[in-house]
């Protein structure tokens, strides 16, 4: 497709303006600008949390980069959904970028960042339950209404919903398993229950996508049931994997934190086993 005016690339029904690499420009600007902290860090950085980090952002340039190149097809729209809003805000998550942050920046900084961390509208929003619905219920609103198609006329909005599900998925994950601060994070039996509801709500809407591929999303004028179809199950399936990580991050993560809290024994009251034998 040519039009007039800068670059253009299409993508999922509409005409995205500027050059196709223009997308990865901030998941290489996050991936650089993280290991120059990285390596800045006088008491050494954890290599993992490295990894994890460069991991998300591999992730997400997969997501905007080849299969943001295919054409209109909705289960790379899917696959899309799934690294942007599941995968990678994980191992963004586990890279503690905050933690990173907090450790390099001058006090005037820490202490905005202190700030934020105790505000009030970031504890409603970063709550498990309210990220729950921003996450999940989000993916909702873009399936059962018209603005999965609009999303497919209109390349701003297309990539908004984009941003929406990386912040969505990366407020989801830290809110459950993140290393970074997080004062008032309510408990394990909360933050289990809001993994749960959204793991059954992604399976539903699945389900129902699949149920009803004929006619969702709405405002499509000529919708491809088969594809949707398997999309439908491409989430099912790929929800599920990405849900299971987050489980494993989140017990993790909980047991990290107990081992912390809770030292087993004094090593003065450790008593040999040889000489316990010997004792009368």
């Amino acid at each position: 497709m040519t039009v007039a005016g800068p670059p253009a690339f299409a993508h999922g029904g509409h005409v995205a303006e500027g050059p196709s690499w223009f997308p990865l420009l901030p998941v290489v600007l996050l991936a650089v600008g993280y290991l120059l902290a990285a390596v800045r860090d006088p008491r050494g950085w954890d290599h993992r949390r490295t990894a994890a980090w460069l991991v998300g952002c591999a992730l997400l340039a997969v997501a905007v980069g080849p299969l943001g190149q295919l054409p209109d097809d909705p289960r790379g729209h899917m696959a899309q959904h799934l690294l942007l809003g599941m995968l990678a805000p994980l191992g963004l998550v586990l890279g503690a970028p905050v933690t990173l942050l907090l450790r390099l920046a001058p006090p005037p900084v820490r202490r905005v960042v202190g700030r934020l961390l105790r505000a009030r509208p970031l504890h409603l929003i970063a709550h498990p339950v309210t990220a729950a619905l921003l996450s999940t219920g989000g993916l909702a609103l873009v399936l059962l209404t018209p603005l999965y198609a609009a999303a497919e006329r209109h390349s701003a909005l297309h990539h908004a919903l984009h941003l929406h599900y990386v912040a969505a998925g990366y407020l989801f994950a830290w809110s459950l398993a993140g290393p970074d601060p997080a004062p008032r994070r309510p408990g394990l039996a909360v933050r289990v229950g809001a993994l749960l509801g959204a793991a059954a709500g992604h399976a539903v809407l699945a389900k129902y996508l699949y149920a009803n591929a004929e006619t969702l999303p709405p405002g499509l004028t000529d919708p491809d049931a088969s594809a949707f179809r398997s999309a439908a199950q491409l989430m099912y399936y790929g929800g599920d994997v990405a849900e299971l990580l987050l489980a494993i991050a989140l017990f993790a993560s909980w047991y990290r934190r107990r081992a912390r809290r809770c030292p087993t024994r004094a090593p003065g009251l450790i008593r040999p086993v040889a000489a316990e034998k010997a004792a009368p």
